[in-house]
């Protein structure tokens, strides 16, 4: 069920120099934030969550509105973040209290907060801080379109990014990691042929994924920054990537209309879901692929997938089933990701809009919450040697459900 749908606030301009999309949406960890690139070089941030009843009765919130609706609540008012190049990538972390004596450009001494990093159309990453929208610094290296940003989630600060000059690079935002010359790069990852679309660091920081206009996915470390594995499975370009919340699974997204199901740690492919048009919903004159993916994120607790393609739906899956348990009609989808404590998923378009649907709603079995717990610090191979029955190896190894 839709909830809501934010639009830009601005009129509608068509030229490159602008550009309308919305490429990325985010929430920050904590669920207290939402970001979203909503085109015109603009980043929009909103305090969140709104209440489930206002977001019902709704469906569609004005900037002017939200504004003095936040005044008149006295909390964290709705922000304008004017990034002077289109904004293709956002990703959120925390940032640690500055200690007393420290000169940090972000934080009061003793007090933690957030920034948002955006990745822009000439290849700079700009970090903001986000409860008061000032621009903290910049990241020059890429040499083109930073297409994606993925923080890591233990909270050091480290983060990729993901370009159309055919690499990631990683760099280190914490203490650390700073220098005269200003943030310290750590590695700059080679090994696409094509623009790089997607990256992803899995929940126990040990492992990242690339995805770029390549009919394979890369898996890399995230301790060595070498490479550990090509995934080949694709019949199309890959452009989309997401790790399960226990990092066991890795779901890779691609245009030939298919969902992988990966064991990132062996290399297994475990299920292929495949998106067929629904014949009420597509108009098949158009020559393009009308399945093709555009993104795939797990939920929270790692029991639902949701994808957005090029055929107007938005799919929900749930993990153990080989077909969607629930569509939604959108036009010109181009992301989705669900929000941290799950209920709900926001999903981006070409138009600019962000919309808000309701998702499945789960009490997680016993079973399932003692397989996340056991994944989150054993691999595949560490599994497999437990001395415990074939049919428990296979269930806290995702063969079976």
């Amino acid at each position: 069920v839709l909830l809501a749908e934010l639009k830009p606030g601005r009129p509608q301009r068509y030229d490159w120099k602008s550009s309308c999309e919305t490429w990325s949406v985010a929430f920050s960890p904590d669920g207290a934030w939402f970001a979203w690139s909503q085109g015109h070089c603009v980043v929009k941030l909103i305090p969140w969550p709104l209440e489930e009843t206002e977001l019902c009765k709704t469906s569609e919130r004005k900037s002017r509105g939200s504004k003095a609706e936040a005044r008149s609540r006295g909390v964290a008012k709705e922000k304008t973040l004017e990034c002077g190049q289109i904004v293709w990538g956002l990703a959120f972390s925390a940032w640690p209290a500055a200690e007393a004596g420290e000169t940090d450009p972000a934080c009061a001494v003793g007090l933690p907060c957030l920034i948002l990093a955006t990745g822009l159309n000439d290849g700079q990453i700009k970090v903001w801080e986000v409860q008061t929208g000032h621009l903290l610094f910049s990241l020059l290296g890429h040499q083109d379109v930073v297409r994606d940003l993925s923080f890591a989630p233990n909270g050091s600060l480290i983060l990729v990014s993901a370009s159309r000059d055919k690499t990631l690079r990683v760099w280190d935002l914490s203490r650390d990691g700073r220098s005269v010359q200003g943030w310290r790069q750590v590695q700059v990852l080679s090994g696409h042929v094509q623009w790089v679309y997607c990256c992803s660091i899995s929940p126990d920081c040990s492992m990242l994924c690339s995805a770029a206009g390549e009919k394979s996915a890369l898996l890399w470390s995230m301790r060595s920054y070498t490479l550990i594995r090509r995934l080949e499975g694709h019949q199309s370009s890959v452009v989309s990537c997401d790790f399960s919340p226990d990092s066991a699974l890795l779901v890779t997204a691609s245009y030939d209309a298919c969902v992988i199901m990966w064991d990132p740690y062996t290399g297994e492919q475990l299920r292929t879901l495949r998106h067929v048009p629904l014949h009420s919903a597509v108009d098949y004159s158009s020559e393009v692929h009308t399945s093709s993916l555009r993104s795939v994120c797990f939920s929270p607790e790692g029991l639902y997938l949701a994808t957005v393609a090029d055929d107007r739906l938005l799919r929900i899956w749930a993990l153990e089933l080989r077909s969607p348990v629930a569509f939604a009609p959108m036009t010109n989808g181009l992301c989705c990701m669900y929000f941290p404590h799950g209920g709900f998923i926001a999903t981006g378009t070409r138009d600019g809009h962000v919309q808000f649907w309701t998702a499945p709603r789960v009490l997680s079995s016993l079973k399932h919450l003692c397989r996340k717990a056991l994944r989150t610090f054993l691999t595949t191979y560490q599994v497999l040697a437990l001395p415990i029955p074939r049919k428990l190896k296979e269930f806290l190894t995702y063969r079976t459900f």
